[in-house]
């Protein structure tokens, strides 16, 4: 089943999975360990017939090429319908260009196109991603292509997504949360009333502590409810259960595909399987 169908026909809540690459600079024996974890989490995603998102330089790391990683990491067996790579406009528009015509040869069937932080300063091949997402569909016309908003844009970021010049057959929605639940609310209401018509997938970040470095990093990429975690992580309220509270806030309000960001990689597989389970027990209670 292609992405677009299952976002499409999914009546059952479907949790994915967004990843990093494994960082270019690691030692080598913590290269090998992340390989290998990465391989592990792929492939059994995969398998469970999931969604692996793949980022492009998230916040700032050096990170492998997501193409070449899964290339190599997986081989040629491996069910790439069911990896998404992320590409940003850090890139030169040839590379961008030549990225998407390759990721397609290689059986890569859907990509998201997005702007990426910018606040390094360097210049984009093009000022915003949507254009880069025509140029693709014109060079590469076979692929599903995906956008992004932010949940915390309200009204103007809906309005972005129903432009006709958007240029996506879905969207990423960024990091959403229970602790912001107005600015959630605000952006699904205008999505009813503007009628988005293309299938959004929803971002929960895995918050492992609430160390006042890390969150501070994490707030230049977006809006992080500090306050929030600190007063919960003081409590005793453990990373999972954070998680499944933010998964059930947006299943609460309709939404039915989402993927989990910065999942601990030696133990992805078993700590989504947790966090999974704990929302349906929730579920069956509600």
């Amino acid at each position: 089943m292609s992405l677009l169908q299952a976002l499409h026909s999914e009546k059952r809540f479907l949790i994915n999975v967004e990843m990093c690459p494994p960082r270019m600079d690691l030692p080598m024996e913590q290269s090998v360990d992340a390989w290998i974890d990465s391989n592990h989490l792929m492939r059994k995603m995969t398998a469970l017939h999931r969604y692996v998102f793949l980022t492009d330089g998230a916040i700032g790391r050096r990170e492998e090429p997501n193409l070449r990683h899964v290339t190599i990491n997986l081989g040629a067996d491996a069910d790439r319908s069911r990896i998404i790579p992320i590409l940003t406009t850090i890139h030169s528009l040839d590379y961008c260009l030549e990225f998407a015509a390759r990721a397609y040869s290689l059986g890569f069937t859907s990509l998201v196109v997005l702007g990426g932080d910018k606040s390094d300063g360097m210049p984009r091949c093009v000022e915003h991603a949507y254009e880069l997402r025509r140029l693709i569909r014109q060079r590469v016309p076979g692929l599903t292509l995906g956008g992004w908003a932010s949940p915390h844009g309200g009204r103007r970021q809906v309005e972005y997504i129903v432009d006709r010049n958007y240029s996506a057959d879905f969207f990423l929605a960024q990091i959403a949360s229970h602790y912001q639940s107005d600015a959630l609310d605000e952006f699904l209401e205008a999505s009813a009333k503007l009628g988005v018509s293309i299938p959004a997938i929803f971002g929960v970040f895995y918050y492992r502590s609430a160390n006042p470095k890390t969150l501070g990093l994490l707030s230049r990429f977006f809006p992080v409810p500090t306050e929030g975690l600190q007063r919960d992580f003081e409590a005793g309220i453990s990373s999972d259960e954070i998680c499944v509270q933010s998964v059930l806030a947006l299943l609460q309000r309709g939404v039915r595909h989402i993927y989990v960001s910065n999942l601990p990689m030696p133990t992805a597989v078993k700590t989504l399987a947790e966090i999974e389970a704990r929302v349906d027990a929730k579920l069956v209670v509600t």
